[in-house]
């Protein structure tokens, strides 16, 4: 396998030159990302639905059926 490299062998140390650069361009983005949603308002309730789960809703989900005049209950 012939390269551009010095002497015509690949050094194993030269895949730095690509990974370094590609680690931390993916480490921007993330920081980009993080800074974004904290911007937008992404934490600012993070107890919020935890607790509405435990409250009780007043109106019923299950439709009841209309009490008619000749029901005894």
């Amino acid at each position: 396998m012939r390269c551009a490299c010095v002497g015509g062998r690949m050094n194993d140390m030269d895949i730095l030159f690509l990974l370094i650069p590609i680690s931390l361009i993916i480490m921007g983005i993330a920081v980009w990302v993080f800074l974004w949603a904290i911007r937008s308002g992404q934490f600012e309730d993070l107890e919020g639905p935890a607790h509405r789960i435990l409250m009780d809703d007043d109106d019923p989900r299950i439709p009841r059926r209309p009490k008619l005049k000749g029901d005894s209950e």
